[in-house]
């Protein structure tokens, strides 16, 4: 496979991925997948700044999150975020630390 096309598969697939998290599955929690995978819809657009950075492109948290989301995080948050519990916050406390904190700093 030439270069080109493995970067149009990839690509592709991360826009699947995306429609699959905004789309067919709003329903899943963010604190639920960072608490399984290590990763959730907010690092998906974390990375998605950070590339657009790393190609000089200007783009700040918020305008990361609104590209992936589709909408302002407020309005998905009204549309589709629920109240976490106790235990899903002592989870996250330990996944973001594991998967996010330690990463960055």
């Amino acid at each position: 496979m030439d270069p080109q096309t493995q970067l149009e598969i990839e690509a592709a697939a991360f826009r699947r991925m995306r429609q699959h998290l905004i789309e067919d599955r709003p329903d899943v929690q963010n604190i639920d997948m960072m608490n399984l995978t290590g990763f959730c819809r907010n690092c998906l657009s974390r990375w998605y700044q950070e590339a657009a950075n790393e190609r000089g492109i200007e783009m700040d948290k918020d305008t990361g999150r609104e590209v992936f989301y589709g909408m302002p995080m407020s309005e998905w948050k009204a549309l589709h975020q629920t109240e976490a519990s106790d235990a899903q916050q002592d989870a996250f406390q330990v996944a973001f630390k594991e998967n996010v904190t330690d990463k960055d700093g």
